[in-house]
């Protein structure tokens, strides 16, 4: 009974209609319980919606831990580590908010209703029904030390810049922190309207700046499709 159930919940079989009636019927509970944050007046029928989506989402949380030594394989402790997976804490801290209101005279409860802002973290739940959005992760995850090398060339660049921005400008930058302001923006080429520089020989820097930025800010991009062309190649193969 639990691998059957481990089968439905994880589509361990493409073909599975079954599997895929779970997978869109998740779908469609994430996307419903995110819908009352759009709105700031909380009406009884988003109470309703909001009982009735988390009580799905402990059933599932619920049935992946029982069901955890046939996804983990490690017997036993399969069970004490499931609920350390990052899949799982964004199920838990997408469920927690829910309770804040059991006992709102409690100033512990009421220091939960912080955890409100988790709720949006329901969204990511949507990964795991996803088969692109699975794709991607293991891109993300057989890519690691190439994205670490671009991230430490962004923020090796970004020190550089502001290092040199500083010195050119002292005048328009108070401290340096601004000038990694105006590097940071300047490397994602969105730019800041607040800070700029004004001199000649800033403005040129600048230039140069934003145009390394873009060939800097192009390199995930490549690695990602890349890496997506090759896993669907593989995945066909």
């Amino acid at each position: 009974m639990r691998e059957k159930i481990y089968e439905i919940i994880e589509g361990v079989k493409d073909d599975s209609k079954i599997s895929r009636t779970h997978d869109f019927f998740m779908i469609a509970i994430i996307v419903i319980s995110i819908l009352p944050l759009a709105f700031k007046n909380q009406i009884q029928l988003f109470v309703w919606i909001d009982h009735g989506t988390v009580t799905v989402f402990i059933i599932d949380y619920l049935l992946r831990l029982i069901t955890a030594d046939y996804k983990l394989k490690k017997g036993f402790a399969s069970f004490l580590a499931y609920p350390v997976t990052p899949m799982a804490i964004i199920d838990l801290l997408s469920i927690l908010p829910s309770f804040s209101s059991i006992d709102s005279g409690f100033k512990l409860f009421r220091a939960l209703r912080l955890l409100r802002s988790f709720r949006t973290l329901r969204v990511f739940k949507l990964f795991r029904y996803s088969e692109n959005a699975a794709i991607i992760a293991n891109v993300f995850k057989k890519q690691k030390d190439a994205f670490l090398y671009v991230g430490a060339l962004a923020i090796g660049y970004i020190i550089i810049t502001a290092l040199i921005i500083f010195s050119v400008e002292p005048d328009t930058f108070g401290n340096f922190f601004d000038a990694i302001w105006w590097a940071t923006m300047s490397l994602t080429t969105k730019g800041s309207g607040d800070i700029y520089p004004v001199t000649t020989v800033g403005k040129i820097f600048t230039i140069i700046s934003s145009l390394v930025g873009i060939a800097i800010i192009a390199l995930p991009v490549g690695i990602i499709t890349a890496g997506y062309m090759s896993e669907i190649t593989d995945r066909r193969g």
